[in-house]
C-alpha cells in the first residue's frame, strides 16, 4: 500500500460525517465531482470501497468503518496540536519534570519546589515519585529535569549525573497528641516501649538512626518500616506509632498529622540533594529551587556558592 494523502483522507472524513458527497463539497468548497474523485483514488490506494450506496445516500462499508475510526483520531489529534502551538504562541509555558525519591520528604519537597508555582514566570509542574534507581534511569534519558532524593547518586550506579547538595536538617521523634505526656521526660529510652515507626532498613537516614539507636543503648520496638515519607507519618496521624522526621518541617509535621514532639535526635542530620543530568544547574526554575533550599532549609547562602556540585 502507497502512503495515505492525508487531503483524501480528510474528504473521506468530511462525507463521513457530513452523510453526503453534496453536503462535504460544500463544506470543503469544492465540487461534488472533485471531492468524489478524491474519495476513488483514497479507495483505490485502499484496496476496497469505503461507502456503499443505499438508495439516494451512501453508507460506510465495513472497511470505511475502520478507516472512519482512525480518521477520527488522526484529525483529533492535529486539532489538539493546532490548538497547543497557538496557546504556546500566546503565552510561553516552561515545563519542569521533577522525580521525587518515595523516602524524601514531602512536605520538604512542597516548600522547595512551591517556589517554582510562586514565581512570575508561568511553569507547568510535574512531579513523579519512585526509587531512585529508577528516578535516574528516567533523568539519564532526559525524562526529568531534575532529582529531589535524601541520598546522593550511589558510587556502584554507571550514570551520568551530578549532586548538588541542598541543605540538612536535624531530628526529631514526633508521636500521637492522644499518647502519655511523659513520652518527653523519657525521651529517648521511651522508644523501646512504645510503637515505633522508622524508614526502610535501605534507607540512608534508617542507617543513621540505627547507629544512634546502638550508641543510646535503645532497641526500639519497631512495628513498621516505610519507603514512602508521606505514608509513615500517616500511620502516626492514626496512632500507631511514634515517627522521626526533620525540625526544618516541625510546624508543618505537628499540623498536617496532628502529633507532638516528643525528643530530638542529637547528632544525626537528614541530607537532602538536588540531582541533575548536568554539572551546572541551567533551567531557571531549578535554580530558583536551589537558591531558595537555602533559605527553607535554614542555612546561609552567603555560606555556599551555587550550586554545590559532586559528581558520583
Amino acid at each position: 500500500m502507497r502512503h495515505l494523502n492525508y487531503n483524501h483522507l480528510l474528504y473521506f472524513h468530511t462525507v463521513a460525517r457530513e452523510g453526503s458527497v453534496a453536503q462535504a463539497a460544500k463544506v470543503l468548497h469544492l465540487t461534488p465531482q472533485t471531492v468524489s474523485g478524491q474519495i476513488k483514488l483514497l479507495e483505490d490506494v485502499v484496496g476496497e470501497p469505503l461507502f456503499l450506496r443505499v438508495g439516494r445516500g451512501l453508507t460506510l462499508s465495513d472497511t470505511g468503518r475502520v478507516v472512519q475510526t482512525y480518521a477520527d483520531e488522526i484529525f483529533s489529534v492535529g486539532t489538539a496540536l493546532v490548538q497547543r502551538l497557538q496557546s504556546s504562541s500566546e503565552q510561553s509555558v516552561r515545563e519542569l519534570r521533577v522525580g521525587i525519591v518515595d523516602s524524601f520528604p514531602k512536605l520538604v519537597a512542597c516548600r522547595l519546589l512551591g517556589v517554582t508555582l510562586d514565581s512570575s514566570e508561568t511553569v507547568k509542574l510535574s512531579c513523579s515519585e519512585g526509587k531512585l534507581e529508577a528516578l535516574l534511569a528516567d533523568l539519564s534519558v532526559h525524562k526529568l529535569d531534575l532529582l529531589l532524593s535524601d541520598r546522593p547518586v550511589p558510587t556502584e550506579l554507571n550514570v551520568r549525573a551530578y549532586n548538588h547538595a541542598l541543605g540538612s536538617s536535624e531530628l526529631s521523634f514526633f508521636a500521637p497528641q492522644g499518647w502519655d505526656e511523659t513520652l518527653t521526660s523519657s525521651f529517648p529510652e521511651c522508644l523501646a516501649c512504645v510503637p515505633v515507626l522508622l524508614p526502610n532498613a535501605s534507607s540512608a537516614l534508617r542507617r543513621s538512626l540505627d547507629h544512634w539507636f546502638d550508641e543510646m543503648g535503645i532497641v526500639p520496638k519497631v512495628v513498621a518500616e516505610f519507603d514512602d515519607s508521606a505514608l509513615m507519618k500517616t500511620f502516626g496521624e492514626s496512632g500507631l506509632g511514634a515517627f522521626p522526621a526533620p525540625d526544618v518541617i516541625e510546624d508543618d509535621v505537628k499540623r498536617c498529622f496532628n502529633v507532638k514532639r516528643i525528643g530530638s535526635v542529637e547528632g544525626v542530620t537528614e541530607n537532602f540533594t538536588a540531582i541533575s543530568p548536568q554539572r551546572r544547574l541551567r533551567h531557571p526554575s531549578v535554580l530558583s529551587i536551589a537558591e531558595s533550599a537555602y533559605k527553607v532549609l535554614q542555612n546561609d547562602p552567603e555560606e555556599h556558592d551555587l550550586p554545590v556540585e559532586t559528581q558520583p
